[in-house]
């Protein structure tokens, strides 16, 4: 087993949980052991997944410091992201359903990786006067989040509410983010997982083909999304590189070592 990801059979539901302490940063080797844990899932015929992350943290999105390590290794560069669009499309081109138990924030690629599960369950916190959220902060680190992943976000809170939410780069308490269907039911963290278990249960007792070939249907838009000419990665591998965007990432670096 990879020590970054660990796994739970719970029947025919197979839990994948991320486990890169502290937050979950998404760096190449997490991604490589996210894609190989899925594909392990369905060469093993479960029948649905859970993906989930730590305590607190669901995932804090792409390792930024790990990134900037790279330096001016483009190839490096390209294989770290390609790593991580590898998830994405992982998780959209599913044959099973796949319902994110998400355990408490999800910025950026956290948000990325919720939004192409079929189902999102997200934690309230313990404390309302620190709430977990959730979204796409791009704009906020001096990235643009490329037309595929705006479309994902279009597709579950609408055109003119993604617009908002993305050029802002705002991040949304899970209240809020229940309200406007970015996540789809909210649980008391103990309860996160159980909630998608149960969700994926409840689809496990409908006539199985019929179920699944409508879900491909109604899908077919987040797999269209995270097609290579939806998210043109080299031109995201270029604008990396601007000046407004590394003075951006290198100030949240420091932010982060405060």
């Amino acid at each position: 087993m990879n020590p970054l990801v660990e796994t739970f059979q719970h029947g025919d539901i197979r839990e994948i949980r991320m486990a890169r302490p502290p937050v979950n940063a998404l760096d190449t080797a997490l991604c490589r052991a996210l894609i190989d844990a899925l594909a392990t899932a369905i060469g093993d015929d479960v029948h649905g997944i859970v993906l989930s992350g730590g305590e607190r943290v669901f995932s804090g999105g792409l390792d930024v410091p790990f990134l900037l390590s790279h330096g001016d290794d483009r190839a490096a560069l390209l294989d770290s992201w390609n790593a991580f669009f590898g998830v994405a499309r992982a998780l959209a081109e599913s044959r099973v359903p796949v319902a994110a138990a998400i355990t408490g924030h999800a910025p950026a690629g956290g948000c990325v990786m919720a939004l192409c599960c079929d189902y999102r369950v997200m934690a309230r916190s313990a404390d309302p006067a620190r709430p977990f959220a959730i979204g796409l902060n791009e704009t906020q680190v001096g990235l643009v989040a490329p037309d595929g992943i705006q479309q994902l976000m279009r597709r579950v809170v609408g055109p003119h509410r993604a617009e908002l939410l993305l050029v802002s780069g705002a991040l949304v308490p899970a209240e809020r983010a229940f309200e406007i269907g970015m996540v789809d039911e909210l649980a008391d963290a103990i309860d996160v997982v159980p909630r998608a278990i149960a969700w994926l249960q409840s689809l496990l007792k409908l006539p199985q083909q019929p179920m699944l070939q409508t879900r491909t249907l109604a899908r077919a838009d987040v797999v269209e999304a995270l097609q290579p000419e939806n998210i043109q990665l080299e031109r995201f591998i270029e604008s990396w590189h601007s000046p407004d965007t590394q003075a951006a990432l290198q100030a949240m670096v420091a932010r982060l070592k405060k």
